[in-house]
């Protein structure tokens, strides 16, 4: 009997063993979580404002080459004209101050408050109103040629496209050296000062771009070579110019190069005014 009852105590230990882990096992804990009714948002994109009024032309949206190009050039091609036209006014009033002092004439009041505004815009220095001053007078205050013109701002700016022509009317690529005069190229060193001109009109950028082209010491030869096409009776061809602009750019010849290419491929836009 005691035998008996010895082995039920122990098959009763031995099942009690086995079932232990499975009885007093923690059940998992599964959370229930509440779904979130928090958005997270992207972080905004700034978009970078004018620093103008002017509506432009939606040049990057022009997919036909030949619609963009007509495009930039009606929307670009009237200032420049304009400021020819403004120069050669500027240029006659030297011509007939020039014309006076050779025949011993002496010139007005009028006039030499005039030439004082060519003066001071052209950065003319030395005697004033002299037949050798008004002389070197002309090699400044004289035309571009359109298709030189409207090559360079097409080159500087990518057919009105780029950040600095959509943002601050700079279709020329200027620069200019006093903090908050324009914008600040991203890609500038570290110990740059310089930023890219901003402009509050497209007459101001083009007029800009002249009085860049006719006084920087840097187009001397530009001016040169125009001065002897006039001396010679030649027209001002655009191509006969750009050597003179090999300063213009990093790229020196390479540029040139570029620009007379892009006079030639686009002459038939030229010839309609």
């Amino acid at each position: 009997m005691q035998v008996k009852l010895v082995k039920l105590v122990i098959w009763v230990v031995a099942l009690w063993a086995l079932a232990y882990p499975f009885v007093f096992m923690q059940a998992p804990v599964i959370e229930l979580k509440e779904e979130s009714s928090v958005v997270i948002k992207e972080p905004a994109v700034k978009v970078e404002q004018p620093l103008h009024t002017v509506v432009l032309p939606r040049f990057s949206e022009i997919k036909s080459t030949a619609k963009k190009k007509q495009q930039f050039f009606d929307f670009i091609k009237p200032h420049i004209i304009a400021e020819n036209k403004d120069i050669m006014q500027q240029r006659a009033s030297i011509e007939i101050a020039l014309m006076m002092l050779q025949f011993g004439e002496a010139l007005t009041p009028a006039q030499t408050d005039k030439l004082n505004v060519i003066y001071t815009h052209y950065r003319i220095k030395g005697e004033r109103y002299s037949v050798a001053s008004l002389s070197n007078a002309l090699t400044h205050v004289d035309v571009i040629p359109k298709e030189l013109a409207l090559m360079q701002a097409a080159n500087e700016s990518a057919w009105g496209t780029s950040r600095f022509a959509r943002i601050g009317l700079n279709f020329f690529g200027q620069w200019c050296y006093k903090k908050g005069c324009g914008m600040v190229p991203k890609r500038r060193d570290n110990e740059a000062e310089h930023e890219v001109a901003a402009f509050k009109s497209v007459r101001a950028a083009v007029k800009s771009y002249f009085r860049n082209i006719n006084t920087h010491d840097a187009y001397t030869g530009l001016r040169a070579k125009r001065a002897e096409l006039r001396a010679n009776k030649q027209p001002i061809d655009a191509t006969q110019l750009t050597a003179g602009l090999i300063a213009y750019s990093e790229r020196g010849e390479a540029y040139v190069n570029e620009l007379n290419d892009m006079i030639r491929h686009n002459k038939a836009y030229f010839d309609e005014d």
